[in-house]
């Protein structure tokens, strides 16, 4: 085998790596409304998977472990405000604005207006992503409502009165205070008997099921949350991890703030369901090149009867009972955990461990039967609806949602479908709004502020509104090459950590505070 020797660009991402610095990192412009100059200024990619960026992920799983630690065990109620949006999510919104004008416009003119609807479509996933709750416009149309009697064959749960507290209960005993938190593992049910994370009878395992409870267990998780507070009586803090399990199946890690008897948090995992009010796929109605057909003003027909499909309102009038229940498995966790403990820091540390990681990287195959698993449950997801809007539905003579010429069953471009994410689609970590009081950024501002104080440097004193912020369009002249600005980084890195060893005596003047 012959080595070659490694390249310069490789050796500077490496070394960049080794000092935390962002190998992707996005230029934008920073215009100063004060002076009138203007800046390029290298903003990290902010991954969170060490695929694209290990400097980034390691950066925001060092944060969530923090943001975890700090929120577990609060003994006073924390405060929470409603922060400002940054300067990408208004340029979200000015997208959002420009994009519902022009469809507005072709509306008027009666003209189409599909590429503007997917255009919003991307845009209203991209603001979500940023961090802004709800939606720009809410859907004008009347909700469609179901019965919110529980199911027979779900057993009933306690309801205390609500408290206005997120705090749990205090313990006393031998002169000390207690103030226990707990620490919970939920999964799912059993798809068939499995030994080292592959099927013993791979014939006889529920693919289908295991398909359909990955794609809607975060529905599942919401609705235990919802119980949980019901019963507890106050409003519960949690902060909680989604992983998948050797099985491929994804189980919920959850730190929850407070504590309640473990027989009572059994049998809200068994209580807890989530119903899928979807049309049915029992039947495949149209499947490899006999495919329905799009036609203008009509939508899609059927290419031997010519009759169109049922749109995705019809085929829900159509239906009285679900097509999925999704629940939990019997195989519920729950532990103590104590303030300031070791417990409290592995769990800490186990809630950390694979978020760096897509889903489907955290157990890689190891033999041929583990990959033939792999291989039979991401068949099962590919054609599996994951969304009224999904490609998939005209496998099963029905239209999704909002449809729209070139949709073909398997087509669908949701990472759901994806084997790195074994259909779960959902946020990877999962915290209440009152957990610690503070946001993901502004864990980063006192992360920042604290290594000012440090090095000694004063921090940004400015106005608020002083900067305003623009992406740098590709090719542009002022922006130097990717190799220059790591190389520059470094530099600056390595002042840093040395005056973080012997940080100076005095602060230095205004204007020399790091960036």
């Amino acid at each position: 085998m012959k080595i070659t020797q490694p390249s310069a660009r490789a050796a500077v991402e490496a070394v960049a790596i080794q000092n935390g610095i962002c190998v992707r990192p996005v230029p934008v412009r920073r215009y100063d409304l004060v002076t009138g100059q203007t800046k390029v200024i290298d903003i990290p990619c902010g991954s969170t998977l060490e695929t694209r960026c290990q400097s980034c992920a390691k950066r925001n799983r060092q944060l969530r472990m923090a943001q975890c630690r700090e929120g577990w065990h609060l003994d006073e109620e924390p405060v929470t405000t409603t922060a400002e949006p940054d300067w990408y999510q208004k340029y979200l919104i000015e997208l959002r604005a420009d994009a519902q004008a022009r469809r507005d416009e072709c509306e008027s003119a009666g003209t189409s207006t599909e590429d503007y609807d997917g255009v919003i479509t991307e845009l209203n996933t991209e603001i979500r992503q940023a961090g802004l709750r709800g939606d720009v416009l809410p859907d004008e149309k009347p909700r469609r409502t179901r019965s919110t009697r529980r199911r027979q064959d779900a057993p009933d749960l306690p309801k205390r009165k609500m408290a206005a507290t997120t705090l749990g209960r205090v313990f006393e005993a031998n002169g000390k205070t207690f103030r226990p938190s707990m620490f919970l593992t939920l999964t799912l049910p059993s798809y068939g008997r499995v030994r080292d994370g592959v099927p013993v009878d791979p014939d006889a395992y529920d693919y289908s099921r295991a398909a359909r409870d990955a794609l809607h267990f975060s529905k599942l998780v919401d609705r235990f949350v919802q119980n949980l507070r019901r019963v507890a009586g106050y409003d519960v803090q949690y902060f909680s991890a989604v992983e998948p399990q050797r099985r491929l199946a994804p189980h919920l890690h959850m730190a929850i703030r407070g504590t309640l008897p473990r027989a009572e948090i059994k049998q809200i995992a068994a209580a807890t369901y989530h119903q899928v009010w979807w049309p049915s796929v029992d039947t495949i109605r149209f499947d490899g090149d006999h495919l329905p057909v799009w036609e203008d003003g009509a939508g899609y027909l059927d290419p031997t009867t010519g009759e169109i499909l049922p749109t995705w309102d019809e085929a829900l009038d159509a239906i009285d009972e679900p097509l999925h229940v999704v629940r939990f498995g019997a195989q519920v966790d729950v532990k103590g955990v104590l303030s300031g403990t070791q417990d409290a820091d592995q769990c800490v540390r186990y809630l950390g461990k694979y978020l760096t990681k897509n889903i489907g990287d955290c157990h890689t195959p190891q033999n041929e039967a583990q990959r033939r698993h792999l291989d039979r449950f991401t068949d099962a997801l590919r054609y599996e609806p994951c969304s009224p809007i999904c490609p998939n539905w005209l496998r099963y003579g029905v239209q999704p949602k909002n449809a729209k010429p070139g949709m073909r069953p398997g087509g669908c471009r949701s990472k759901a479908h994806k084997p790195e994410h074994l259909g779960y689609a959902g946020r990877r970590v999962l915290v209440s709004r009152k957990w610690s009081g503070k946001t993901l950024t502004e864990h980063k501002r006192d992360r920042r502020a604290w290594v000012l104080e440090v090095l000694g440097l004063p921090g940004d004193q400015s106005a608020p509104d002083r900067y305003t912020w623009r992406p740098v369009k590709p090719g542009d002249d002022d922006v130097p090459s990717l190799t220059r600005r790591l190389l520059k980084q470094i530099s600056e890195r390595q002042r840093w950590r040395a005056a973080m060893h012997d940080p100076p005596d005095d602060p230095p003047a205004t204007g020399q505070a790091a960036a």
